[in-house]
């Protein structure tokens, strides 16, 4: 999108993301905000796209905030630092739906109809940390240093990050790492929740995943992603149907039936995108 995201797209639809501003351990700036959502929005309208990886360049994953980056910004413009949102807008006004322009950065990420696999490595700070909760699995190098930062600088998380931790780890373990800001490595993000699985190699681990899942029925896999979205929000009778609604729409269905095909004649299905 800009000089701080490359993309990669493979021919069987997965789509890499790399963070590129490695010189800053791929710290958020006003430009790295602006890239996350617009790679974000541009993913989730299109049909083509059958799973998405998000890694970082370098030393880390994401620093976090970088907090010189905007303080520059804001005494240019005569602004607050720590008054405005990152994007440069009222943090209470909605932007983006449900979220304002900060909290956009990670939630996009559960808007994108298809799974997406964080790479995380070296440092997952702040910021940071909820861009890598927002997608579906974190794929986690066991020495990555972890923090939920914002105490460090007298703030609370504020990129969906309350809404994104309560669904992976308890409560009180929440609160924990909210109230110290305490650096924790991937082997216990692990065992609280916050990591789906470790590997040496994350990247090449999570980019393994998402082949797999792109050979899977694109109308499926946005089905069940539908599905656990919506898991969070829905009582089990609404959540009973609607599994019930999104099955009736499969079966039968020509990406369905070429899946039973497929594995009646032992061979790789030929699955066509969304339109």
């Amino acid at each position: 999108m800009n000089d701080r995201i490359e993309w990669t797209r493979h021919a069987d639809g997965v789509v890499e993301l790399q963070l590129v501003r490695s010189d800053k351990m791929n710290a958020l700036d006003p430009a790295m905000f602006d890239a996350l959502i617009e790679a974000g929005e541009a993913l989730r309208h299109d049909p083509a796209v059958r799973a998405v990886v998000i890694a970082g360049r370098g030393k880390a994953f994401c620093a976090g905030l970088d907090m010189q980056s905007f303080e520059r910004m804001q005494k240019a413009e005569g602004g607050q630092v720590l008054g405005e949102g990152a994007a440069g807008a009222d943090l209470v006004t909605r932007t983006h739906g449900i979220a304002n322009a900060a909290q956009q950065v990670a939630w996009v990420w559960r808007q994108v109809p298809v799974p997406v696999i964080a790479a995380v490595h070296g440092v997952a700070f702040g910021g940071g940390l909820q861009v890598a909760l927002g997608a579906d699995v974190r794929i986690v190098a066991p020495d990555t240093k972890m923090s939920v930062m914002e105490i460090k600088w007298g703030l609370v998380p504020d990129m969906a990050g309350l809404v994104l931790m309560r669904e992976l780890a308890r409560a009180d373990v929440v609160r924990e790492l909210t109230y110290t800001g305490r650096i924790f490595s991937g082997e216990e993000a692990l065992r609280i929740g916050f990591a789906t699985r470790l590997a040496a190699d994350p990247l090449a681990e999570a980019l393994q995943m998402a082949h797999e899942i792109a050979a899977k029925s694109p109308h499926a896999i946005r089905a069940g992603k539908r599905l656990l979205n919506a898991s969070m929000q829905l009582d089990d009778a609404a959540l009973l149907l609607a599994e019930s609604v999104e099955q009736k729409a499969l079966i039968g269905s020509a990406n369905q039936a070429e899946a039973v095909r497929a594995n009646m004649e032992k061979r790789a299905p030929r699955f066509a995108d969304p339109a």
